[in-house]
């Protein structure tokens, strides 16, 4: 792991966001909450959740942070869902990982609940679309 120790501790945020393309009839399912499996929204939520605080279990270098808030949104679109991802700390480097984690669950959650409606589902276009904090500071993905 790169040495964080020497950096202050600032307000830190990051926001990821990604796309799960799924079939009409699969998603006719998935809204109407009648997959085999339950619930999607809800659970791919709480999955996203609990793949932001369990970042530095999976990705090998990353430093374990302290979060103080987590938000993961799934958004109804004509072919799918996108997903958005909100990671707030206090801490000496930034929580954009832990953002493109959430999403990255998320969807796979979403698919996980929706393969046997439909094989060719796609995740898409996971990004960091906005960052503040630490020395870099502001990035807005244009």
């Amino acid at each position: 792991m790169v040495d964080v120790s020497a950096k202050p501790v600032t307000a830190r945020e990051a926001v990821a966001r990604g796309r799960i393309h799924i079939a009409p009839a699969a998603l006719r399912l998935a809204r109407a909450g009648a997959l085999p499996k339950g619930g999607l929204l809800e659970v791919a939520r709480l999955a996203g959740v609990l793949a932001a605080k369990r970042t530095a279990e999976a990705i090998p270098l990353c430093h374990p942070l302290p979060l103080t808030h987590v938000d993961v949104d799934l958004k109804p679109r004509r072919d799918g869902f996108e997903i958005e991802a909100t990671v707030r700390t206090d801490a000496r480097t930034g929580a954009e990982m832990e953002a493109l984690h959430a999403v990255a669950v998320a969807a796979l959650t979403v698919y996980d609940m929706v393969k046997a409606a439909d094989k060719e589902m796609t995740i898409t276009d996971i990004r960091l679309v906005r960052k503040s904090g630490g020395r870099s500071g502001t990035y807005v993905r244009k």
